[in-house]
């Protein structure tokens, strides 16, 4: 999607209401660290740090809704204990979530803990009844299905199995739709989609199409035999399937299956990637976008979601941004600001990844400045590279310099496979993002003392080393610009 279009829709998404009916979940994440093995049997103990409560389920497509700039009508049911009321504050939390949430005492609220450390999932427990809602919670499900669709055009139907979409709710969401003339949407857990009846979209998975349909869907020809059999089970107006990173297929009746590759993008977690790809259809058919604009503006939001840790929501500066690395070169990727370096530095985090940070002017690259920053990369998973800007590298060396021009030098340090990440700073000191990064090492070249790095006491202080790599003799930037004037260099590290 490009730029222009992502930011026109956008602007015309901003506020845009969208109904979600499901299966409300809260979703809690444990945080540790994993250093032994218990006594008592085998396995890992896991020594909590932190712990996260956020909404999941039908709850975590309104927050994508919300957090894409949308506003959303909830509708779900939660049961009388401390997980429905906790469901109820986390609901409050949300300023453009309007929660319609109906108590059913007889069952309890659906809670999923993860045990997670060095971004690993250990455990998952979960709390739940699939038994279908039924009687006076069912009457009013579907009477409140009727108030919340006042306003709006799109009606997300997310069904986790959990008993909340009965055919009763189907068939309140078809005739909400239908008298408004808005569009249902319907993502599934189920194995058979005949009982959604004629929605708009049904978005299943891969796996959750092959279930259904007893056929392969791995190759495009398989796909498109599976969704043609699929049209003749259900009553389904259009059938989308994602095939993660073979991107996006769709079957509309009367019309040839549609492909849509997506861009390739380093996968972290994918839970709730499906979640959020509904809430980016949902609004986009909200704000009026055709099939293909939306369905390439849920690919965008999903491509982002999947490079975060757990069940993460979506922000339009984050499609911004997305979309601007999208046409990029590969190096041009890695120049960061400092804000995006942060953002980075807690996903690399997430994944329990070693940091390691260097800095320098590296106005003429050379074969010292390989060598060290090889090295550098050999003590870390990932490594920044703290870039002193043009102002920065004057006020250190002197009129004349840099040499090359702060977009030069830093498209050339990106283009180093040692290199992750290149953060440009003005200040004389990289300290500010050094505190900013928090790296794990920090590095910079033997002809330092240990003492002398500037940023060394603070990383040392939360944690971290101070490493000193090897210097590569004979090479330097002043000895280059030496050679270049026919000057007899006074050599020094640069």
């Amino acid at each position: 999607m490009d730029l222009s279009a992502l930011q026109h829709l956008l602007s015309l998404s901003a506020g845009r209401r969208v109904v979600c009916v499901g299966d409300l979940m809260v979703d809690r994440f444990v945080y540790g660290e994993v250093s032994r093995v218990s006594p008592e049997a085998p396995i890992p103990v896991l020594a909590r740090s932190r712990e996260l409560v956020m909404l999941g389920g039908a709850g975590n497509v309104a927050r994508n809704v919300a957090a894409l700039g949308g506003s959303v009508a909830l509708v779900g049911v939660v049961g009388g204990d401390a997980e429905g009321h906790e469901a109820s504050r986390l609901v409050g939390e949300e300023a453009a979530v309007e929660g319609y949430l109906i108590n059913d005492p007889g069952r309890p609220t659906t809670l999923k803990t993860r045990f997670v450390s060095a971004g690993q999932q250990l455990l998952r427990v979960d709390l739940e009844e699939s038994r279908p809602v039924a009687g006076e919670v069912e009457q009013r499900l579907v009477r409140t299905i009727k108030d919340a669709v006042d306003g709006s055009g799109v009606i997300l139907i997310s069904d986790y199995g959990k008993g909340v979409v009965t055919d009763a709710v189907i068939a309140a969401c078809l005739e909400a739709a239908a008298a408004g003339d808005g569009k249902v949407v319907v993502d599934s857990k189920a194995r058979s989609f005949a009982r959604y009846g004629a929605v708009d979209l049904i978005k299943p998975n891969a796996m959750e199409l092959a279930h259904a349909t007893g056929l392969p869907t791995g190759a495009d020809p398989q796909v498109e035999a599976a969704l043609a059999h699929a049209l003749e089970l259900w009553d389904a107006k259009a059938i989308m399937v994602t095939r993660s990173a073979k991107g996006i297929s769709l079957a509309v009746r009367g019309e040839p299956v549609r492909h849509f590759p997506t861009t390739a993008r380093e996968v972290f977690d994918a839970s709730g990637a499906g979640d959020t790809t509904l809430a980016a259809l949902g609004l986009a058919f909200a704000a009026g976008a055709e099939t293909e604009e939306a369905i390439a503006f849920a690919q965008l939001a999903a491509g982002v979601a999947v490079g975060k840790a757990g069940t993460s929501t979506v922000s339009p500066e984050e499609l911004v941004e997305a979309a601007i690395s999208a046409h990029m070169a590969p190096a041009e990727a890695k120049v960061a600001t400092l804000q995006r370096m942060v953002d980075e530095v807690a996903r690399w985090r997430a994944r329990g990844l070693k940091i390691g940070f260097t800095n320098g002017c590296f106005d003429i690259l050379h074969k010292g400045h390989v060598a060290y920053l090889a090295q550098a990369r050999s003590w870390c998973d990932r490594l920044i590279v703290g870039l002193n800007s043009d102002d920065s590298v004057r006020a250190l060396k002197g009129e004349g310099r840099p040499v090359n021009d702060l977009e030069s030098r830093a498209l050339v340090l990106a283009g180093l496979g040692s290199v992750d990440l290149v953060a440009p700073f003005d200040e004389p000191t990289p300290l500010a993002l050094i505190e900013a990064a928090r790296p794990d090492v920090l590095i910079k070249g033997a002809d330092y003392a240990e003492d002398e790095v500037v940023g060394g006491k603070e990383v040392k202080a939360w944690g971290g080393e101070v490493r000193l790599a090897a210097i590569v003799e004979g090479y330097s930037t002043t000895a280059a610009i030496a050679r270049l004037t026919r000057k007899t260099p006074k050599v020094s590290q640069s």
